[in-house]
């Protein structure tokens, strides 16, 4: 049989994945001397409520105990676990040590899936659908790679503060944090592993704007699947989401509510804006 496991960076809780059949792993943040694990002992409104407080949070990934526990429960099994990117998390490297640690490691896939949260969510949401299908090992990874070769995401922070204190981002775009009056838009590098600049801009719309250039030369059609995710930015979102359905009508978008960890990295207001081959 075949297991999928993943972490909370999908947003999904614990009670959610299992809806699924899929094994949640939640990250932890800790903020004013106390550390939750999100969606478990946190939601991300209460979490808002003390960042916006001022007090600074840092996030943590799944230990490697409780990802050797959960190897364990399935030692019979062939195991896949999606991790988000690695490079902005540890959860990678933690799970590809656990997985050194157990005997049966040549049951378990550790796969880095080079993105997170709308796009985390959907590759682990299309593993599920391949398993229920009857999908061979071999047919489900090369499905799961296929999608995950071929996503894109964005970022537009509210607060650079929290991005520069989380160490996601390269040396010289912490530099532009300090402008006034800006409206920057981050990406991936080419490995996933760290954000970088992708333009600045004076207004949201036209940091909007420019995404929706950016995608468009990708060429995505009704095959790929947009997400617009938002840490307590509904207005934005949906001001976002309205110009991406003017362009993109034909495309499927869903929009989701960042966890506590992904705040603590984009900060408050921040919006996401991905996509992803379904």
């Amino acid at each position: 049989m075949i297991r999928i496991i993943s972490d909370t960076s999908t947003l999904f809780s614990i009670e959610e994945g299992k809806e699924i059949g899929v094994d949640i792993t939640p990250l932890s943040v800790t903020i004013g001397g106390n550390t939750y694990a999100e969606f478990e002992e946190i939601s991300s409104s209460s979490f808002l409520e003390i960042v916006r407080t001022g007090l600074f949070p840092v996030s943590s990934q799944p230990s490697i105990g409780s990802k050797m526990e959960l190897y364990q429960k399935y030692a019979l099994d062939t195991i896949i676990d999606l991790t988000m990117a690695d490079g902005l998390s540890g959860t990678y490297q933690s799970a590809c040590s656990a997985r050194e640690s157990m005997e049966h490691s040549n049951q378990i896939h550790v796969i880095n899936t080079k993105t997170l949260c709308g796009p985390h969510r959907y590759l682990v949401e299309k593993a599920s659908s391949l398993v229920k299908k009857g999908c061979s090992e071999s047919e489900l990874l090369n499905e799961l790679y296929l999608s995950l070769n071929h996503c894109k995401s964005f970022l537009i922070p509210k607060d650079f503060n929290f991005l520069k204190r989380g160490g996601r981002i390269s040396k010289v775009t912490a530099s532009i944090g300090g402008l006034l009056k800006i409206v920057p838009i981050m990406t991936q590098n080419s490995e996933g592993t760290i954000l970088e600049k992708f333009e600045i801009k004076r207004t949201f719309q036209g940091a909007i704007d420019s995404i929706i250039k950016y995608l468009q030369s990708m060429g995505i059609n009704e095959k790929y699947k947009l997400f617009i995710s938002h840490a307590g930015n509904p207005k934005d979102a949906n001001i976002a989401k309205n110009l991406l359905e003017k362009i993109f009508s034909t495309i499927e978008i869903e929009m989701l509510e960042l966890s506590p960890a992904f705040i603590t990295q984009g900060g408050p207001d921040c919006i996401a804006i991905q996509t992803i081959l379904k």
